[in-house]
């Protein structure tokens, strides 16, 4: 919708524009008209009697120009840029086909396999679109996160080592009255990222993290520290529990786009099985022979029945 959007909104600047340029003033003023599809969207410029309209235009703005640089270049620029380029992209195209290259068939062929992909891409968008509403957003964020309850997290810091003796020898001087973050900044393996944090990791549920490490955090009470090494894949840590809590589910706004794109694979990918279920599709051997479909698995025996 912000594609069209813009576009609408390009589109009616460029046409005040070309007829600031283009028309002559009234002597006197007429009586208002209803304005025709050609006035609506007008001839800016031709090659070789080929138009080029205000639409072609807002069209090339949307594909090529970032959202964030238009306002930045201003309409009087993306005017004159689109319209250069649109009019050297067919000089091209012209002079490419003078010299035959729409006839090379591997041209040919990329030509025709561009033109398929839109093709799908179009049938995707006037399928798929309607079918993501603010609505379903809504109802898809409320049936996933809403209302549901919240997964344990902890807050924790760890000292990355790799040894099971400096680890132990870590543990002695915490016992002994030193400082955690002190220790992790002085001990902690130098390409972990939280160790100039004071070995801090943040807040993190249980499955963010390996499962034995996960396991000892979990286990622990608020500021209490392992007494025993806990050994992963990348060594060594002593793991201190700074919080406990529960999370909640993520507001609405930080997670519309996410919910929006799920639902949007989503639906295109039952129009694409949709598509498929009504074609027939033949796969063949390396001999060219049709390949024999797949049988299908057998159903697993029965449970038998508890006495």
């Amino acid at each position: 919708m912000r594609a069209l959007t813009f576009t609408s909104a390009l589109t009616a600047a460029l046409i005040s524009t070309a007829a600031l340029a283009q028309a002559p003033k009234p002597a006197a003023p007429a009586a208002p008209a209803a304005a025709t599809p050609a006035q609506q969207n007008p001839i800016i410029l031709t090659v070789n009697n080929d138009p080029i309209r205000v639409s072609d235009i807002a069209a090339w703005v949307d594909a090529h120009v970032p959202a964030e640089q238009r306002a930045q270049l201003g309409q009087e620029k993306l005017f004159s840029a689109a319209l250069n380029q649109l009019a050297t992209g067919k000089a091209l195209q012209i002079m490419a086909r003078k010299q035959g290259l729409d006839r090379d068939p591997a041209i040919s062929k990329q030509m025709q396999t561009a033109a398929d992909e839109v093709l799908q891409r179009a049938l995707l968008v006037k399928t798929v679109l309607p079918t993501v509403s603010e609505e379903t957003i809504k109802a898809q964020y409320d049936k996933q996160y809403a209302g549901k309850p919240g997964e344990p997290q902890v807050h924790a810091r760890h000292i990355l080592v790799d040894s099971e003796a400096k680890a132990k020898d870590i543990i002695k001087q915490l016992q002994g009255g030193a400082k955690f973050e002190d220790l992790a900044k002085k001990y902690g393996d130098p390409k972990d990222a939280a160790t100039q944090q004071g070995g801090d990791l943040g807040t993190f549920k249980k499955a963010d993290m390996l499962p034995e490490f996960s396991d000892a955090a979990f286990k622990l009470k608020k500021n209490e520290y392992t007494t025993t090494p806990v050994h992963t894949r990348y060594g060594w840590h002593v793991i201190q529990t700074l919080d406990t809590s529960v999370s909640t589910p993520p507001a609405y706004d930080t997670v519309h786009d996410e919910v929006r794109q799920q639902l949007l694979r989503q639906a295109a990918e039952a129009v694409e099985q949709k598509a498929r279920d009504a074609v027939k599709i033949v796969s063949y051997g390396p001999d060219g022979k049709p390949a024999k479909p797949t049988p299908p698995a057998a159903p697993a025996p029965a449970a038998p029945a508890k006495k």
